[in-house]
């Protein structure tokens, strides 16, 4: 099920001159005032940015979404044009201005300024929902999934991607907004409880903890405290200028894409991505 008018979930939504849709309130998120600044210089580039689309692509051949997925808190669009240009509709949901400019300059052809709350009046109206790296920002994310549990239609489908491991916290995380990092346990455990099945699961990245670790954990803990993340700093995490070290990522990240279209899961990573669909027997009240 594909849904045409935004305003049959949505009476309140206004399409404005901009070309993006608009919803009279804005609610409050946890997210710097300048990340998708930041983000939107290197995601095009980014090694990392660009081997989650293709996992989170990989995934959705083998458990694709029944209908439009609403790309909830889709920052610059960076997912969602790569969702919509493999032949998916998608809806992207962003409530800060910034990137919904960017995800409009990137075309994505439905762009909705607001949070799923502005959005979303009735219950069972949406088919699938994209979380990429969202759900750690949320404070009550057990009572965030619960009510996006309620808001899927009954073979609604929802992709989640987090960063993982609590002991890899660190300053990025706070300067990030984020409340909490994850296990593939812990998240499937939380997708259990508020009323999924789980199609599949996988950890991502599996060579970034022991880095993240001693860059960013180690030195968090020690009680040195970095400055907030600068463009450069930012450029140099996610886009390597040395020759080799972009070559073994290629390699690195070739590798785990090979594993996951076999549909194998790996048990280590520096995030995790989970498919999982509504339950139909489940009562969450």
């Amino acid at each position: 099920m594909d849904i045409t008018d935004l305003r049959t979930i949505a009476p309140d939504l206004k399409l404005t001159e901009n070309g993006w849709w608009a919803s009279p309130t804005l609610s409050a998120v946890s997210y710097p005032h300048d990340g998708n600044s930041l983000c939107f210089a290197v995601e095009d580039s980014s090694f990392w940015f660009q081997h989650r689309n293709r996992c989170i692509l990989e995934v959705m051949k083998r458990f694709p979404p029944p209908g439009t997925l609403f790309d909830i808190g889709g920052g610059n669009g960076c997912v969602a044009r790569a969702i919509q240009g493999s032949g998916y509709d998608v809806v992207l949901v962003e409530p800060g201005l910034t990137g919904v400019q960017n995800s409009v300059k990137r075309g994505i052809t439905r762009v909705v300024r607001a949070s799923l709350d502005d959005v979303v009046t009735r219950p069972e109206t949406i088919p699938a929902v994209g979380l990429f790296d969202v759900v750690e920002h949320v404070q009550d994310d057990s009572a965030f999934l619960s009510k996006i549990n309620r808001y899927l239609t009954p073979k609604g489908r929802v992709y989640i991607t987090v960063p993982a491991y609590q002991w890899l916290w660190s300053k990025e995380d706070i300067n990030g907004g984020h409340s909490r990092r994850y296990t593939l346990q812990t998240l499937t455990r939380l997708l259990s409880n508020t009323g999924y099945i789980i199609d599949f699961s996988t950890y991502l990245f599996g060579f970034l903890p022991l880095p993240v670790f001693l860059c960013r954990a180690l030195p968090h803990r020690l009680g040195f405290a970095p400055k907030q993340g600068s463009q450069e700093k930012v450029r140099s995490d996610h886009d390597p200028t040395n020759g080799l070290v972009a070559r073994v990522l290629d390699k690195l990240t070739r590798r785990e894409l090979s594993r996951i279209a076999k549909h194998d899961s790996l048990r280590w990573g520096g995030s995790c991505l989970v498919v999982a669909r509504k339950d139909p027997g489940g009562d969450l009240d």
